[in-house]
């Protein structure tokens, strides 16, 4: 397990608690938000840009380089509220939802499901056995790798993985999660709270307010951060 994997795990599993608040709505009209997602036979839900994988990992790292992307896992399971919270406001903001199809190809995993995944390493496990190797413990977990097979070289999902948050995030954490993992921000700085602290600096500088607990984010957003 990398050093910024086990501070993240920390971070987030502290912070779950915290962001898991039902804040109100933020500014961002209704109108303004995306259609919700339709939920499927196994009770997850369903978004247009996952992938659909054959869960060859090694298969899924190689066409997202290829296509100039990151590779993101995105475990849930059914009846998990704050995957719901996720799809409902996360997931229906465009300017999140662009930036993902923008810069990653998502998979989404089941805790608890049956398919049959082979790992970075080549071992072919059920979802449920992959989740007790990679300790996936809660959902919804992100979970985002390496550029480049070179750099995986490998080793199981757990240990190639560079950047891992466990537990839901409000969309402004969510949003620059990522852009951490986009711009390789945990190589330079591997605790994200400080990361963030940085982004937040630089925000008050150009005089853009924001809120960590809305279900919206802040308008205006600059790209040069």
């Amino acid at each position: 397990m990398t050093l910024s994997s086990f501070i993240l795990r920390a971070f987030g599993a502290s912070l779950m608690l915290v962001f898991l608040g039902f804040a109100p709505q933020g500014s961002q009209a209704a109108e303004k938000l995306l259609p919700p997602a339709e939920m499927g036979e196994d009770g997850m839900f369903i978004q247009p840009w996952f992938h659909n994988s054959f869960l060859d990992l090694n298969e899924d790292l190689a066409e997202a380089q290829a296509a100039g992307k990151r590779l993101m896992i995105v475990w849930e399971q059914r009846g998990c509220p704050y995957c719901k919270r996720m799809h409902e406001v996360n997931l229906r903001i465009p300017q999140v939802v662009k930036t993902i199809e923008s810069d990653f190809m998502v998979i989404q995993l089941n805790l608890w499901g049956d398919r049959e995944v082979t790992d970075f390493d080549g071992e072919v496990l059920s979802e449920k056995e992959l989740a007790n190797k990679w300790r996936v413990m809660f959902t919804p977990t992100l979970q985002f790798f390496p550029k480049t097979m070179k750099e995986v070289g490998g080793q199981p999902g757990h240990t190639a993985e560079v950047v891992r948050i466990p537990g839901y995030f409000k969309p402004f954490h969510f949003y620059f999660l990522l852009h951490y993992a986009k711009t390789n921000g945990y190589q330079t700085e591997p605790n994200f709270q400080r990361w963030l602290g940085k982004i937040a600096e630089k925000l008050e500088e150009k005089g853009v307010h924001y809120d960590l607990y809305a279900d919206s984010l802040p308008e205006n957003l600059p790209t040069d951060l």
